[in-house]
């Protein structure tokens, strides 16, 4: 398969069958505790991925139903290893995507009263403050996949922590420096 045909959704799908995740539930259960704090995949991206590897013979699947439900699980092939190692070793500009509308509000925040913007400042801090509490929650499960080998799972966690920790640092530094100017204007 030819590195333009295949997208970030689909590397995805390969890394967590490569991780272990076996149906394309277990791949966005995977995501919803891992990576989604830095990278989102939807299940109408999963399934076509996980039919385009299997295609390409980066994934072999096997029908294994629970009663009356279908199910496939996946387990990725050697051609699989040997794409994703590529992919991860492939020179690429590496683009930074940050979407985060609490930023965009806070951009054009000055249309607000002063007490309605302090109350989204306030969301906003108080959203990346509950994100850095819900990160170091997972870290123990982190340190013990990174005594077993994987260890950069706990690498990208910290930086997790350390972004929405600077996020707070940022929020705080600012209410600071308003109440510092406010109390030099009177």
């Amino acid at each position: 398969m030819s590195e333009e045909s295949m997208g970030a959704p689909a590397y995805v799908v390969l890394g967590m069958v490569r991780l272990g995740a076996r149906s394309g539930y277990e791949i966005k259960q995977a995501v919803e505790l891992s990576i989604r704090f830095f990278w989102t995949i939807s299940q109408a991206q999963i399934y076509p991925a996980l039919v385009q590897l299997e295609t390409s013979g980066m994934i072999a699947g096997r029908d294994e139903p629970r009663g009356r439900r279908a199910r496939r699980l996946y387990e990725i092939t050697p051609a699989g290893e040997a794409e994703l190692d590529a992919w991860l070793r492939r020179p690429e500009p590496l683009p930074f995507e940050l979407r985060d509308i609490g930023m965009v509000k806070l951009f054009f925040a000055d249309e607000l009263p002063g007490d309605d913007a302090a109350a989204l400042r306030a969301q906003v801090r108080r959203r990346s403050a509950e994100r850095v509490a819900e990160l170091r929650e997972i870290e123990p499960v982190a340190r013990l996949t990174a005594e077993v080998g994987d260890s950069h799972p706990l690498l990208t966690l910290r930086m997790g922590i350390a972004y929405h920790q600077a996020l707070v640092d940022a929020c705080d530094a600012f209410e600071a420096e308003l109440s510092d100017l406010h109390s030099d204007r009177q």
